[in-house]
């Protein structure tokens, strides 16, 4: 039987860990097998007073696990994803047994974009994203069992702009809210996660933007926002769920830098029971369950986003 080579999976977790994830928390740990690895959320990077119900944890778990399969398949090891393998422990998120060898559906352009892909918080150019760009989207996302619908016509926006400042109202009244934000962003943490100034606007971001602390990055001269909002939804609300669209997320974020598309996923509205039952009745007529809202667009002009920073890998290892 062929040996799993250690330097293989190693290096397929680096950058599994460059998966997006709410504030930067990186919310996840590996354990190593001989020829496995399991993903548990690490719940010492839940963030409580923001994600309440866990959505924004097993979401930023499900990207990860999503990297990690692209990333594997590209050093050349097949993984067969196993989901909430043991029903007595609500943190084993999934189960991977690698088998090496080539792997036919090795996609190392997908692989390659996980270190080219930035959560762009800024305003986008007011070019349109193109019907083929936006199927091709959707496509990835239904792939990995979620839909992607983009949000046509002024009422539909509306309203989704309506739940985005709706839910940053409510949250923004919320005892702890602030300080648990300011302790996740700006440096407030460490130099290993959370969200740096580098990476944060130096002013409002508008509508749709969460409001962190003062920033480093320049908006745009213009003042209008030509990003597309779309939808990320399952058929239902439970973990698995939750965690699907994650997968799904992480593959439609991929797919979306090959087109040369800025993105910026949006989870505040749906981390607020009344905004997320909003975009549900209101924008998506009650035939989804919404997950996420996800901007996409044109960069404007400029030198290349900073990276965020991630945890040393052994950071988030169990043996």
């Amino acid at each position: 039987m062929d040996r799993v080579d250690d330097r293989s999976v190693r290096s397929a977790l680096e950058l599994a860990s460059r998966a997006p994830s709410i504030h930067n928390s990186q919310p996840w740990r590996w354990g190593l097998r001989p020829r496995g690895i399991h993903l548990y959320a690490d719940l010492r990077r839940w963030i409580p007073v923001t994600d309440a119900d866990g959505r924004d944890l097993a979401l930023s778990c499900g990207a990860a696990l999503h990297h990690l399969t692209v990333a594997l398949a590209a050093t050349g090891l097949q993984a067969t994803v196993h989901r909430l393998p043991d029903p007595d422990r609500g943190d084993h998120l999934a189960t991977l047994e690698l088998t090496p060898g080539p792997v036919p559906e090795a996609d190392l352009g997908a692989a390659s974009a996980i270190v080219e892909r930035r959560t762009d918080r800024r305003r986008y150019l007011d070019w349109e994203v193109p019907d083929a760009f936006v199927a091709e989207l959707a496509g990835q996302a239904a792939e990995h069992g979620a839909l992607l619908r983009p949000v046509t016509g002024a009422s539909a926006h509306d309203r989704t702009v309506a739940a985005i400042r709706a839910a940053a109202r409510e949250q923004e009244a919320t005892p702890g809210y602030h300080t648990e934000t300011a302790v996740w962003s700006g440096g407030g943490r460490s130099h290993d996660d959370g969200i740096p100034a580098s990476n944060l606007l130096r002013a409002d971001g508008g509508d749709t933007a969460r409001r962190f602390g003062e920033g480093e990055i320049a908006q745009p001269a213009d003042g209008t926002d030509g990003a597309l909002l779309m939808v990320l939804g399952t058929a239902s609300d439970d973990t698995l769920s939750q965690l699907r669209a994650g997968e799904a997320l992480s593959a439609v974020l991929l797919h979306a830098t090959r087109l040369g598309l800025a993105t910026c996923p949006l989870s505040q509205p749906l981390e607020v029971a009344r905004t997320r039952a909003m975009l549900r009745d209101e924008v998506l007529g009650g035939t989804l369950d919404p997950q996420l809202v996800l901007r996409v667009g044109w960069a404007p002009a400029g030198p290349p986003l900073p990276l965020t920073p991630r945890r040393p890998l052994e950071d988030s290892l169990e043996r």
